[in-house]
């Protein structure tokens, strides 16, 4: 194996990737970037409606034969952290051999795997077949981009998807997904006069992370703790919600929480007072070892003009009580991993509503389904109204495959070791994928990538020059492989 070019450029296009801002369902700036980036070296690409873009790059000459490689990653990232998502760059900054974010996400979670994969398009010293460089948007919040793909998007029936967080493994199949809106009517009043106390309630502090790989490690999602506020208040005296913002992302564990409410003052106002002695210190006893940093404040706040109809509130707290918030079984098949789980990603007033979203995951398509109507079922009763915003099929390959087999001989003979095979509790969009191209093989691999989803994410260096690495050697043993 000769040589290969370092990770510099594979990290100076990392960084422009963070100057552009790209959440989901708002990738129109980052779509720009690679379509000028492949104007800028002379090569096709197409753009469908959804913004989701391949660039298709010849192979090396004498490898014109080869079977083509499609290299697969997102464009969108979890902003978590970010007041204004649409017009805030991430800072990342190395620390001790890690990249990280200042006070944001850091978005390798697809960056790093794009990076790479514009960087091979940029190197004509690499020896590679046909390429076409596939990159989706809104992976992370419904994958209508995946799901949109035309059957003629792509040509190539060999994927090597870079949007993996495990280092040491080849991701080879992913649970399915449901998530689900559920809406509220919850017409607004004014806010009643007389002797009242207004209070700004507060979670912060909590670890979050993905709702699917980390939630089986005992994190605890600030929508817990809120209900459970808002529960015991509503169990002992009348009280009126103004405005209530829970959690950062539907693919995420929710880290925070802000609600305002109104009672009455004397013995109501005082009761509320008390449950931030209560709430921390059930925090410590039960949370302290997993969540050190999640704690409550609740303080005086400033009258709001209008309140949230208390029949809303009252049906949200039922819902809430009967929804499952978790893990819900465990595989028999695949030890410490999950079957199917729920989360429940965000709470907030928008508008006349009260939207509150889960995303339901499983292994078995059928449970998925099953859990995701007995979660709509609920709310329907409590008085919502539910919408399925994407049901992404679950994915898996023949662990057993020539394909699976080319990539762990790359891994041992490239870094003297061999990598699990490993089916994870996450979407990824390979399922869409496999039923939208006969014959198509995928493999998942990617650097090691910590807490995704979390102002805490953070890419281990050496793991990204590692899979660059084994990346380049695949491409080019696959070189070798005819159509």
């Amino acid at each position: 194996m000769k040589a290969c070019p370092t990770t510099k450029r594979v990290l100076e296009i990392f960084s422009e990737l963070n100057a552009i801002p790209r959440p989901s369902h708002h990738e129109e700036r980052v779509a720009d970037y690679i379509c000028d980036f492949a104007r800028r070296l002379s090569l096709e690409y197409e753009r469908n409606e959804e913004n989701c873009v391949v660039v298709r790059k010849p192979a090396t000459a004498g490898y014109e034969f080869a079977e083509p490689v499609v290299l697969l990653n997102h464009m969108d990232m979890v902003c978590v952290g970010m007041p204004d998502p649409l017009n805030t760059p991430v800072q990342a900054y190395a620390d001790n051999g890690w990249m990280k974010a200042r006070g944001t996400s850091l978005g390798a979670d697809n960056g790093i795997g794009l990076a790479m994969a514009l960087a091979v398009l940029e190197d004509d010293s690499l020896v590679h077949g046909p390429l076409e460089v596939l990159t989706t948007t809104n992976e992370e919040d419904g994958m209508s981009g995946a799901a949109s793909l035309s059957h003629d998007f792509i040509k190539g029936r060999k994927v090597i998807n870079l949007d993996s967080e495990d280092y040491d493994t080849i991701t080879t199949g992913a649970a399915g997904a449901l998530m689900q809106e559920h809406r509220f009517a919850a017409a607004l009043t004014a806010s009643p006069g007389g002797k009242k106390r207004w209070y700004r309630i507060t979670i912060e502090g909590g670890r979050g992370d993905h709702s699917g790989v980390d939630i089986n490690k005992g994190r605890l999602s600030a929508v817990i703790p809120s209900w459970a506020i808002l529960a015991a208040i509503f169990n002992e005296y009348d009280f009126d919600v103004a405005d209530i913002r829970i959690g950062e992302s539907s693919a995420s564990i929710a880290t925070s929480a802000e609600i305002v409410v109104c009672v009455p003052s004397g013995e109501a106002s005082e009761f509320v007072k008390q449950q931030e002695e209560n709430m921390n210190e059930w925090l410590r006893e039960e949370y302290g070892n997993v969540e050190p940093d999640l704690h409550c404040t609740i303080r005086k706040c400033e009258k709001l003009p209008e309140i949230i109809g208390r029949d809303a509130v009252q049906q949200l707290l039922t819902a809430l009580e009967q929804t499952p918030q978790g893990v819900i079984e465990m595989s028999k098949s695949m030890p410490d991993t999950v079957h199917t789980s729920n989360n429940v990603g965000r709470i907030l007033l928008e508008g006349d509503k009260l939207l509150v979203t889960t995303h339901t995951r499983s292994f078995s398509y059928d449970d998925m389904l099953a859990v995701g109507k007995d979660i709509a079922d609920v709310f329907s009763k409590c008085g919502a109204q539910s919408a399925v915003v994407m049901q992404a099929p679950s994915w898996q390959e023949n662990q057993q495959s020539d394909y699976l087999a080319l990539v762990s001989d790359t891994f041992n003979d490239v870094l003297g070791w061999r990598p699990r095979k490993v089916a994870m509790h996450f979407v990824l969009e390979a399922g869409f994928l496999v039923e939208k191209y006969p014959g198509i093989e995928i493999a998942c691999i990617g650097p090691r990538i910590v807490e995704p989803h979390s102002c805490n994410e953070r890419v281990e260096l050496s793991t990204v020059d590692d899979i660059w690495r084994v990346l380049l050697e695949m491409l080019s043993r696959m070189a070798g492989m005819k159509q």
